[in-house]
């Protein structure tokens, strides 16, 4: 759990605001429509832009970041995330937003080094809302080893907050969402769930401990999974993030020309989610996915309607989702293991191509 700080001398007087009241549409539940953006995406890839010779990774095979060389040694790695507020406490809000956005940097295999706030506030919200918004943010940069270098901020009705990371990597050592192969396994490394405790937190109808839980999760950096994933000889990496886990591997099944298979009761699920999943608590970035991912993947009618709602669950700040061979499996779970870093074997992939999910 992150630990917050204590209201700065002159602002104990500031009334607290409930910030998940001030979002229209919250958390990476707020993104954009898959069908939408490559829609919008295509009409850019062929710009001279976007076919660049030292750009090696944009728009014509989009990943969860753009990496551009800068030497033979050395390509820069660039991402951007923002969103509104999905949890009241406005520490945890920029924490997870920060974690968010760095968690881009980590699935393409690179360390962050330099991060710029991107925010929107209501003239009216307290300045120690805000002031808290921006220390969640800069302490989980600190415990990225970046540095908060600047960033712009404009008056909005609706809070939003999130951040333009910058990291760095070898040219040959990034890691794409491609590169899955038949026989390798797949892991993921947070629980699944997160959109629908927070909006449940909403509600008022989550339990504590369940948002805590779940605020643990999106607050933890994915930079140790990553480092040892790398260092097991993963093949294709992401996060799983607002096209929830189904269509983050949807996306990588796609790239690598491949399927990947996941067995439902394999699948780690936060504290809570499943029961309010059973009590029919959605979001409407779950509703997107769903209409989207159809006929894109196939969910086994013996597994049940709330594993459903959670299979297209947007989460935010979520684990990495990765592929790796049968042989790196035993260096990869002893290191998991020595760490205490948590790790789940959720599938494999398959020849045939697509998503599937069985029981």
């Amino acid at each position: 759990m992150v630990m917050k700080p204590a209201p700065r001398e002159g602002f104990e007087n500031e009334a607290p605001v409930r910030l998940t009241e001030l979002a229209s549409c919250a958390g990476c539940a707020a993104k954009a429509g898959a069908e939408m953006l490559s829609e919008v995406l295509s009409h850019l890839a062929g710009l001279q832009n976007g076919s660049h010779p030292n750009l090696l990774v944009g728009l014509s095979a989009p990943d969860d970041a753009t990496v551009y060389r800068i030497s033979d040694e050395q390509a820069v790695v660039l991402t951007v995330d923002f969103f509104a507020p999905l949890v009241d406490d406005p520490y945890h809000y920029g924490a997870i937003a920060a974690a968010n956005a760095l968690s881009d940097v980590y699935a393409m295999g690179a360390d962050p080094v330099l991060a710029l706030n991107v925010a929107a506030f209501p003239a009216d919200l307290p300045s120690e809302t805000v002031a808290q918004i921006l220390r969640g943010g800069a302490d989980k940069v600190a415990e990225a080893h970046a540095v908060v270098a600047g960033g712009h901020t404009i008056i909005d009705a609706e809070p939003k907050y999130g951040l333009c990371v910058l990291g760095l990597v070898h040219p040959d050592r990034i890691m794409t969402k491609a590169g899955a192969r038949p026989g390798d396994a797949v892991y993921l490394t947070k629980p699944l769930g997160a959109g629908l405790v927070t909006t449940a937190a909403k509600f008022e109808e989550a339990k504590h401990e369940d948002l805590s839980a779940a605020i643990a999760s999106m607050t933890r950096l994915n930079c140790c999974a990553s480092r040892m994933a790398r260092q097991a000889g993963v093949r294709a990496l992401t996060d799983v993030t607002g096209y929830g886990i189904l269509g983050h591997a949807y996306e990588m099944a796609t790239a690598g020309g491949a399927g990947l298979r996941f067995s439902a009761e394999a699948l780690p699920l936060l504290p809570g989610a499943l029961d309010y999943a059973y009590r029919g608590i959605t979001t409407g970035g779950g509703a997107r996915n769903r209409r989207y991912l159809e006929g894109k993947v196939k969910v086994s009618p013996d597994i049940a309607e709330e594993i459903g709602h959670i299979l297209f669950d947007p989460q935010t700040s979520g684990g990495l989702l990765f592929a790796i061979s049968q042989q790196a499996i035993p260096a990869l779970e002893d290191s998991f293991g020595t760490s205490e870093q948590p790790l789940w074997r959720v599938g494999e992939v398959t020849e045939e191509t697509g998503v599937s999910v069985v029981p």
